[in-house]
């Protein structure tokens, strides 16, 4: 009994002497207020991602519109007194001067009234010239010769109204055009408005469009615009007016583009594709493969810097198909992430690999 006791104080001896050992050598952890310094970060071999050496090029970016190309002129030559056509004197299709007859209307008695109108002229200046001469020895009075200007001046009105009317027998071209639809055959009554010919003016074109909000504060008066038609082909223009103010339906600007047409092609009325030539800026043609969306929501390219460090910046899409991007906004001279990106991160720094060599 006595030996248990002797073994079981001999115990709590030993511990409360390793305790006493234990505080005396000051390996206690305490708690701090503050964070203790980090630690320098052990680093060990970089990262290697492969690169691809690119150079800004000069490039034209343009904007795309799809519009309809419409005829320079277009009028509807119209009947402008009721009459009988008599005769036809042009072909749909027939090329046109401006002031050549296209038709005769029936003189239907106004050849008459003009002759009436051009006797009541001459009676009154005969008159008038009576009256003044008696004027000048007192025998008319003044009021006389008044009413005889009067009557005169509306004798006059009425003989120009009279020969117009002639004139209107013979409708001409209003331009230099073709004569695209004929509305009239021979023998057809026509009254005021009736339309006979359209004439058109083809040799240049009118381009309609509408433009963008963020596209049109690139587009200024003159720009060059490439006509790019159905059949393959294009035609050259120039940009002619842009709206001051958007199209309330549609919030966009309506354009209009003057198009050269020399060799009178039969477009007019259809559509086309639009290309407006921007000011050349430098840029980058990459892969959209490469394009990625930064947590701004803008695109952008993953690149290493001269530091060979990992850098995220922003572009400028200027045109992109299947087959690649253009992109403004970079250096010059980019060493664009090819491989790797997704194992690193922005401002990491890593070991550049050229694409051309295979060694990763």
């Amino acid at each position: 009994m006595n030996k248990r006791k002797l073994s079981t104080v001999g115990l709590s001896v030993l511990i409360i002497v390793v305790l006493v050992i234990w505080m005396a050598t000051g390996d206690v952890r305490q708690s701090r207020d503050t964070m203790p310094e980090s630690q320098p970060e052990v680093t060990g071999e970089l990262p290697r991602v492969q690169i691809q050496l690119l150079q800004a090029q000069l490039y034209q970016p343009f904007v795309r519109l799809q519009g309809q190309l419409m005829p320079w002129r277009s009028v509807a030559v119209s009947a402008r007194v009721p009459a009988t056509v008599e005769s036809i004197k042009v072909e749909q299709g027939q090329q046109v001067r401006k002031g050549d007859v296209l038709a005769r209307l029936s003189e239907d008695g106004r050849g008459t009234v003009v002759e009436r109108w051009e006797a009541r002229v001459r009676k009154l200046e005969s008159d008038l010239a009576a009256a003044r001469r008696l004027r000048s020895d007192n025998l008319a009075s003044q009021s006389e010769i008044l009413s005889l200007e009067s009557d005169l001046a509306a004798a006059r009105a009425e003989l120009r109204t009279a020969k117009l009317a002639l004139e209107h027998l013979l409708p001409a071209a209003p331009f230099d055009g073709i004569i695209n639809a004929r509305h009239v055959e021979t023998g057809d009554l026509v009254q005021i408005g009736s339309p006979l010919f359209e004439v058109v003016q083809v040799e240049r074109l009118k381009g309609l469009a509408q433009v963008p909000q963020q596209s049109v504060a690139g587009l200024v008066e003159g720009q060059p615009v490439s006509v790019d038609l159905l059949d393959g082909t294009s035609l050259e223009g120039k940009v002619n007016f842009i709206a001051s103010a958007a199209d309330p339906a549609t919030r966009s600007f309506p354009v209009e583009i003057i198009v050269q047409n020399p060799d009178r092609r039969r477009v007019a009325g259809g559509t086309a594709t639009l290309r407006i030539a921007l000011p050349e800026v430098r840029a980058h043609f990459i892969s959209p493969a490469y394009l990625s969306l930064g947590d701004d929501g803008r695109p952008g390219v993953t690149h290493v810097n001269d530091n060979d460090r990992v850098e995220f910046a922003h572009v400028r899409l200027l045109s992109v198909t299947t087959e690649g991007a253009w992109v403004a906004g970079l250096p010059d001279e980019l060493r664009l992430l090819t491989r790797g990106a997704g194992f690193v991160a922005v401002g990491q720094k890593v070991e550049p690999v050229p694409a051309a060599d295979d060694r990763g």
